[in-house]
Formats: C-alpha cells, structure tokens, sequence
C-alpha cells in the first residue's frame, strides 16, 4: 500500500466525521461530540449516535451549504482512495 493511497483514506475518514459532526450540530448530541465519536469509532457509528438523539428545537439551519460542500469532498476523496486502492497506485504512476 502506498503512501499517497493512506492519505486518501485518511482524508476522506476525516472529510466524513466531519460532515458527521455537522448533522450532530442540528441534534443534542453537538458537532464536537458527534465529530470525536466519528475519529474514534467510525464515521458509521457516529452517524447512528448522532441521529438517534433528539433534534434541537426549533429545527433552524445553521451551517447553510457548508454541509453539502464537506459532503462532495468527502465523497470525492473517497473515491479516489477506492481507485487508487483497486489500480494499486498504477494510475499514480502512469502520470
């Protein structure tokens, strides 16, 4: 596995608890808990925590577009970790 293949994964790991902690946001639970339930568990499990708990009142907006963005860019990054996983980093290479 090369390097540039772990940092995808790493980035898009972290792109997705993000975007995790941004639903957590408009929820009891919060962005900050939601967020470190994402790094240290999986993206996954935090997303089940997050929506299990009540939404705050009111149900207002508050991070505008900002979550859609974080979501194309985690779903950009991941797959590009999938393709550079599936080609063993040949695609890499070839340029």
């Amino acid at each position: 596995m090369s390097i540039l293949t772990l940092v995808f994964g790493l980035l898009s790991g972290c792109f997705l608890s993000v975007l995790v902690g941004i639903i957590g946001s408009r929820r009891r639970i919060g962005f900050g808990w939601a967020f470190l339930l994402s790094v240290i568990f999986t993206p996954l499990v935090g997303l089940v925590v997050a929506l299990l708990t009540d939404p705050l009142p009111g149900g207002d907006q508050r991070w505008g577009c900002i979550g859609t963005f974080v979501a194309v860019l985690g779903m950009l990054f991941l797959a590009a970790f999938l393709l550079l996983l599936l080609t063993g980093g040949a695609l890499i290479a070839a340029l």
